[in-house]
């Protein structure tokens, strides 16, 4: 048995799951290291819980292994809001950002500007929703302190060429929320300042799960302005109140979920053993193969048809008064997907059954058969 194929044996949802942009069932690892981590805490043996302690390390080491960020520089955070939040909070000057992007990168600028007052938000002019290098080295200006967005939209399913926008914004701070993307696609987070992301998506690890990963220039020109007591370079700093720490653990309010820590770790682990490459090329093609579909019954594809430009959500666009046939009918066949604002995301992953393929099929075929009546 190949990496890859034990990676696929740890697909456990049921056919006809194609929603994991939305939220990506547990693996099989994951369940189990959950139930494990469970059962030392409920028995709670002497001696069993300082195990917990070491999570966070084990969590930081899997990222670092992910993102190509050192371990001290990435901090454990219950979500990718959170992350997002602590960057804009800490961000003095202008940030260049579009307002179409998933909702927690715009409400955190404008959040962070209304509290503070030392970060101002510039709305960035894109093509239908992409952001594009060109069009952020166009609107640069000499007040742009930094730049935010969206690894992969969540709507359009368009992955943003994190390369090439470090080549046309300079030593800018580049924030990345990631979480659309992180788990599965192959990308050199290592030119960006900032990176947030979740694990309840691609990574398959569940809710609760997070981390903020920053640069030494992040860390230098951030301020921890949501800093706790955990945010210091003293285990437990009793009887004063100490400045942050000079690193990134200054971005940390209190002591993580040591189980989500666990349950983020082991899904990273998994994706590690088989390689993030691995990952994406199978992806990648499950996606094609999706579009082929799709193509097959003339349901309107409007997502990137190019491997470089997407991740794995395939976005579909029937005309208006169809919408609902197409809804209906992958409600009725048991296809798991997201409706949102006129459109159909179909997400899909390494593994696709061949259940879940003829199942998609049939909704297909129930849609076009409504609409030639």
């Amino acid at each position: 048995m190949t990496a890859l194929d034990r990676f696929l044996d740890g697909f456990i949802a049921d056919p006809g799951y194609l929603d994991y942009a939305r939220i990506g069932p547990l693996s099989a690892g994951v369940v189990a290291e959950t139930l494990g981590q469970t059962e030392v805490l409920s028995r709670a043996r002497f001696g069993s819980l300082d195990h917990f302690q070491t999570q966070d390390e084990r969590l930081r080491a899997a990222v670092a292994r992910a993102t190509g960020f050192r371990p001290d520089q990435i901090v454990s955070e219950p979500n990718t809001t959170t992350g997002v939040m602590q960057a804009m909070f800490g961000l003095t000057g202008a940030v260049l950002l579009s307002a179409g992007d998933f909702p927690s990168v715009p409400f955190a600028a404008v959040r962070a500007a209304e509290a503070l007052r030392v970060v101002t938000p510039i709305w960035l002019e894109t093509d239908h929703g992409r952001v594009t290098p060109g069009q952020i080295r166009e609107q640069l200006t000499p007040t742009t302190a930094a730049v935010a967005v969206c690894l992969v939209d969540s709507r359009t399913g368009h992955r943003v060429d994190l390369e090439g926008i470090r080549q046309v914004i300079g030593d800018r701070l580049l924030i990345v929320d990631a979480i659309q993307g992180f788990g599965a696609v192959d990308v050199p987070y290592e030119v960006a300042d900032v990176v947030a992301s979740g694990g309840q998506k691609w990574v398959r690890a569940g809710w609760g799960t997070g981390f903020l990963a920053l640069s030494d220039r992040a860390v230098e020109r951030l301020v921890p302005v949501f800093s706790g007591f955990a945010g210091t370079d003293v285990a437990e700093p009793w009887d004063e109140v100490l400045p942050p720490s000079r690193s990134a653990n200054a971005f940390r309010v209190s002591n993580g979920d040591a189980i989500a820590q666990a349950r983020f770790a082991a899904a990273l682990e998994e994706v590690a053993d088989v390689g993030i490459r691995a990952v994406e090329d199978a992806i990648a093609v499950n996606v094609s193969l999706l579009i082929d579909l799709a193509d097959e019954f003339a349901v309107p594809v409007v997502s990137s048809r190019d491997d470089r430009e997407r991740a794995g959500i395939l976005v579909l666009e029937p005309p208006a008064g169809q919408l609902t046939l197409l809804r209906i009918a992958l409600h009725n066949h048991g296809v798991s997907a997201t409706t949102r604002n006129g459109t159909v995301r179909l997400s899909t992953h390494a593994a696709l059954s061949p259940d879940t393929v003829d199942m998609l099929r049939g909704a297909f075929t129930s849609y076009a058969t409504a609409v030639t009546y």
